[in-house]
Parts: C-alpha cells; sequence; structure tokens
C-alpha cells in the first residue's frame, strides 16, 4: 500500500513537472495576440528594420505610383534542428511540418505563389497582378532549401525564390553547387543574388558594394546558367549608394527586411518583407489582413 502511494506520488510529481515544462516552452512562443508564433518575432535583432533617413526622403519625393499589395514572406532555414544550443539557427527557423501547413493555408485560400521576377514584370506592367498574390523567399541557400523545402514546393507545385550567397556555395551549412542545379532544375524556383560573402552594404566603400553585387550576380548567370533579377539585401542592411548599385547593375527587384506588405516603383529596390513565423490556419489569414506591420 504504501509502495502504491509513493509510487502515485511520484507519478503525480512527474506529470506536474512535465506539464510546468510544456506550459513555459508554449508560452515562449505566443504572442501578446495568442497566436503561436516562431520567437524570431520577438528576439532575433539582426536584421535591418528601418528605412535609412536618405530613402525616406526619397520616397516622400517621389511621384505617387501605383501600389500592390503583395506579402513577401521571408524565411531562412527551414528544418528539424538537431542542436538546440544554435541560437540563432533556432530563432530563424520554420519547421517543415509548420512550412507545410502555412503552404496549405495560403493554397486554399486562393493565394497565387509568384517569384520576385514575376513582381518586377507586374510592376513593369508587362504582367497582370494575379489574384491574392503572395511571394515565398529564402535568404543564403541553404542546404534545407533542398532537403526540406524543394520536395514540398514540388508535392503543392508552387513557385519561390531563393537569394544564394554565392561565395559560400559548397560549404558546410550551405548547398552544393550539385544540390543548387537540383534546384534550378525544378523550374519552380527564381534565384536571386544575396551578394559574395553576406557583407551588410550599408556604408561600404562603392568599389566593395559594386563588387559583391555584380560578381554574385555574375556567377548565378555564367556558372549555373540563370537569369538573376532580383536581389536581397544581407541583413536587411543598404542604404542609397547600395539600392543604386543594385539598380545599375540590372536587378529588376531587391528586398529588404523593413515590415510591409505593399509594392511599388518608389520601393521596387529595397521591397517590404514579412516573416510568417510559426502561423499557420485562420491566424495566418488574418495576420495577413493586417493594414500595417510592426518591426518584428
Amino acid at each position: 500500500m504504501v509502495r502504491q502511494l509513493l509510487l502515485g506520488i511520484v507519478a503525480g510529481l512527474a506529470a506536474l513537472v512535465v506539464f510546468i515544462f510544456v506550459f513555459v516552452a508554449i508560452k515562449h512562443y505566443v504572442h501578446a495576440d495568442n497566436k503561436i508564433i516562431s520567437p524570431v518575432l520577438e528576439t532575433n535583432r539582426t536584421m535591418v528594420k528601418k528605412l535609412p533617413e536618405e530613402i525616406k526622403k526619397q520616397i516622400k519625393a517621389a511621384s505617387p505610383s501605383a501600389t500592390f499589395r503583395v506579402p513577401i514572406l521571408l524565411y531562412h532555414y527551414v528544418e528539424n534542428i538537431q542542436n538546440k544550443n544554435d541560437k540563432l539557427r533556432v530563432e530563424l527557423n520554420v519547421p517543415p511540418a509548420v512550412f507545410e501547413q502555412q503552404v496549405l493555408t495560403l493554397q486554399n485560400a486562393g493565394y497565387t505563389f509568384m517569384t520576385a521576377k514575376g513582381l518586377g514584370d507586374v510592376l513593369d506592367g508587362t504582367m497582370a497582378l494575379p489574384a491574392k498574390p503572395i511571394l515565398l523567399t529564402f535568404d543564403d541557400g541553404h542546404w534545407d532549401f533542398e532537403t526540406d523545402v524543394l520536395p514540398i514546393l514540388e508535392k503543392y507545385h508552387i513557385k519561390a525564390t531563393a537569394y544564394i550567397i554565392t561565395g559560400f556555395i559548397g560549404g558546410s551549412d550551405f548547398m552544393t553547387p550539385d544540390e543548387l542545379h537540383t534546384v534550378i532544375k525544378s523550374g519552380l524556383v527564381d534565384v536571386g543574388a544575396h551578394t559574395v560573402h553576406h557583407l551588410s552594404l550599408r556604408g561600404l566603400p562603392l568599389a566593395t558594394v559594386q563588387k559583391e553585387v555584380d560578381q554574385s550576380k555574375t556567377t548565378l548567370e555564367q556558372t549555373y546558367h540563370v537569369n538573376a533579377v532580383s536581389f536581397a539585401y544581407p541583413n536587411g542592411s543598404f542604404d542609397q549608394q547600395a539600392a543604386q548599385v543594385v539598380k545599375d547593375d540590372g536587378f529588376s527587384t531587391a528586398v529588404s527586411t523593413v515590415p510591409g506588405i505593399e509594392q511599388n516603383q518608389t520601393n521596387r529596390f529595397f521591397m517590404y518583407r514579412i516573416r510568417p513565423g510559426y502561423r499557420t490556419g485562420q491566424a495566418l489569414l488574418d495576420w495577413l489582413s493586417q493594414s500595417s506591420f510592426a518591426a518584428y
């Protein structure tokens, strides 16, 4: 009897510990609006989330242009992380199962998956904007894009844009040349440039910015035979000089990490992007229907 009582107490304590652990873990992912999201929305501080002052002045001085409501979702890692001590990776990750549910949510809601190239064509007036457009963009070119993201894109036959750091191709945490070729051959992925060495471009000497931008484009076009027409600023870091270099180098669009959902001619070289975190289902749809997006 005593032994059974002791076993019951131990079991109860164990259950309590598990409950507390789960409660704390879930609470870590809950936003003020009670929607479960990734902690990256609250804890990541590595990305530039505000427009440079000179860019703000440029926007105010620009002539009004047609504005399109086009969410551009930003991803980095999509994998089941093994090393939980890799804090940055954890913060920037969306597990494959969550990503697939996001794709299903958007597809079932009638969203049309575009590429950055397609959005550039819309801004040029050579292509009509499809119903409920949305872009999926992936920065850096990590290996999990080929192993985890591409199978989901193929399963649902949807398009995406991958921004590649050309100097890191073949690195331990990045796609190999063969893996990148596999991604390109899928026909579903628009490949864009993300510099050679992932340098934050704001404030760098002009020659350095030109080298990072031009060589990344040249490598993708000459080695991998893709038409690289979109650019992503590493860490979202850019200024007027960097935007001008990207434009002069023949890119048709560029993306930033400034949160927002409206795209037009004025911001076509620093288009706004947002992070979906762990949102799926109605929580994701409600979030996308917002009129404004605060810095994450």
